[in-house]
């Protein structure tokens, strides 16, 4: 395996991993997922972050280029909203800053999970996700699918909040391909949110995201980084190989990870989420690392024995 200079994270920015385009709005292909701001585990089973740094990394990674951020109205821990530590860091929002939010899954104040939202909660959750951010309308939404068989009912809520100005573009999460057309019949959907990352091994996901590649999609996955462990954060369980390529190229396996998810075409973006300002910059840095012919078959030969 050859060897290639090690990276140094300090300069590097996120239009490294070069653009991709939802709607009108061109962003670069790595962002920032807000999920972990609030704390150390997601939602409100971990210890609540500290303000100051997740706010500090917010203003960080623009700093960095980053000019899509990835956030709900659900991401509370028992002392923090990731929304409300986005408007404090950020607000006013600098021009070309992308703003995406999710509904469907729905929180009580205590932060319960309850029931999934129905149609017609849809507009209330847009509204919080506005209110929480001080904005007057949102760039990206996406339904959130939650078990259910058919989003026709859901997804052309959002439609019509998409025809009153709350939201400028749609999309759809967690998803399987016959969604995606049941979407497109209302609506454009210019976004697809899925878990997927090196070894998720999921033929259903596998297949949106080609079929977003043919449409000119952009497909975002979420937990890229953390594989097994969720929303808990970056696992530590890599493989040898993933190992190995880290070794040559002096990068850590999570930049591996973002690295080769970016690999899989120029309509993938990744929503890397840290608290920590040090994660930040290498998880940006990983947009400039280009895996060899060599380095992709090897670890596609992971992703496909996962599944």
């Amino acid at each position: 395996m050859c060897h290639h200079p090690p990276m140094t994270s300090e300069t590097i920015t996120a239009d490294a991993a070069g653009t991709w385009t939802l709607g009108d709005l061109t962003v670069n292909r790595i962002g920032f997922g807000a999920m972990r701001l609030t704390g150390s585990a997601a939602f409100h089973h971990g210890t609540p972050s500290d303000r100051g740094r997740s706010i500090a990394v917010l203003r960080r990674a623009i700093e960095l280029g980053v000019d899509h951020i990835d956030t709900a109205a659900f991401y509370f821990s028992s002392l923090r909203s990731a929304n409300e530590i986005i408007n404090s860091a950020l607000s006013p929002y600098p021009d070309g800053l992308l703003v995406a939010a999710k509904v469907g899954p729905f929180r009580d104040y205590a932060g319960e999970w309850g029931t999934s939202a129905r149609p017609e909660d849809l507009r209330g959750h847009v509204e919080e996700n506005l209110r929480q951010l001080g904005r007057d309308h949102l760039d990206l939404v996406y339904l959130r699918r939650m078990r259910q068989d058919s989003i026709t009912e859901h997804f052309g809520a959002l439609a019509d909040l998409r025809d009153k100005g709350l939201i400028r573009h749609l999309g759809i999460s967690d998803v399987e391909p016959r969604h995606l057309a049941e979407a497109q019949a209302v609506a454009p959907v210019v976004s697809v949110q899925n878990r997927f990352g090196l070894g998720s091994g999921n033929p259903a996901t596998d297949e949106v995201l080609r079929i977003c590649g043919e449409q000119g999609i952009a497909f975002v996955p979420f937990f890229a980084i953390a594989g097994e462990a969720g929303s808990q954060g970056a696992t530590a369980d890599h493989d040898e190989k993933v190992l190995a390529v880290a070794r040559a190229h002096g990068a850590s396996p999570a930049q591996i990870r973002l690295a080769w998810t970016l690999a899989q075409g120029p309509h993938v973006l990744a929503i890397p989420g840290t608290g920590n300002p040090d994660h930040l910059a290498e998880n940006i840095a990983a947009g400039a690392l280009r895996l060899t012919d060599e380095e992709l078959h090897t670890l596609d030969s992971l992703h496909h024995k996962a599944g």
